[in-house]
């Protein structure tokens, strides 16, 4: 059963957050929400009660209290859970192979892995550890770093293990490869960790400074995948990385590139 005052409050908030900083008066909310003014400068009052909205010269804005609330959610929300939620909220990747990476060292950590619905199936898996240097993860996560840091870092070939024949192995190409991963904004792998399956990947821009970097992933079928359809893949990408960098962002209808 609806609380017709809870929902022109929450209506009212709604108002406030499209103003984008702009004051709105009752008279102005109530004409576009279809009520009587009355009515609704009695739910402001209560609302300016609780510090959710504010009073200011020509009407109302957002108040601070918000603030607090959001604060409050965005400590219950965690980038695995913000994972899983945004892969069922992007349509592009919702049937696609997905992951959720940490760079350890040389390699990356698969925090959580979205299994899809095509009939593609490879053994990463949450837990799984692959070589940073040939996955599009883990590529999106060194792009992070500079040069002289990964020179130090995979100096050792062990680091540039070859998977495939597609595998980048030498140092120096590995360190090519990272620059045009900055220059792109995304990283791609082609075959170099599963012959016939292409990685995109782009990093997560964290919540806070100094937070551990993510990466999200996805796991094409290279046959199916053209220019057109990789961009499609990279513009869904980022926007699940928005969403994992904002959680405040998850449920606003749906993400990314649709089919």
């Amino acid at each position: 059963m609806s609380a017709p005052a809870v929902t022109r409050a929450l209506r009212v908030l709604t108002l406030l957050e499209a103003a984008a900083g702009e004051t709105l008066g009752v008279s102005e909310m109530a004409r576009q929400l279809g009520v009587a003014r009355s009515s609704l400068f009695n739910i402001c009052l209560s609302l300016e009660a609780e510090g959710v909205i504010q009073r200011v010269e020509g009407g109302y804005r957002l108040g601070r209290r918000l603030v607090e609330l959001g604060g409050a959610y965005l400590r219950t929300v965690d980038p695995v859970q913000a994972f899983y939620q945004a892969c069922s909220d992007t349509p592009f990747l919702h049937d696609e192979i997905c992951q959720l990476a940490v760079l350890d060292g040389t390699d990356v950590l698969y925090l959580a892995a979205h299994a899809g619905r095509l009939p593609l199936r490879m053994t990463a898996s949450i837990g799984s550890r692959f070589p940073a240097s040939i996955t599009a993860v883990g590529n999106a996560l060194l792009a992070g770093l500079d040069d002289d840091e990964l020179r130090q870092r995979f100096e050792d070939p062990a680091t540039r293990p070859a998977w495939t024949a597609d595998s980048i192995t030498d140092l120096e190409a590995l360190i090519d490869k990272i620059r045009d991963v900055r220059g792109r904004g995304h990283a791609r792998d082609k075959g170099e960790v599963f012959t016939g399956i292409r990685g995109l990947a782009v990093a997560v821009a964290p919540q806070y400074s100094g937070e551990q970097g993510f990466a999200v992933g996805a796991s094409l079928l290279e046959v199916y995948c053209n220019d057109h359809i990789e961009l499609q893949a990279i513009e869904a990408l980022s926007s699940m990385a928005v969403h994992i960098a904002n959680p405040m962002n998850l449920g606003k209808g749906s993400a990314g590139a649709a089919t």
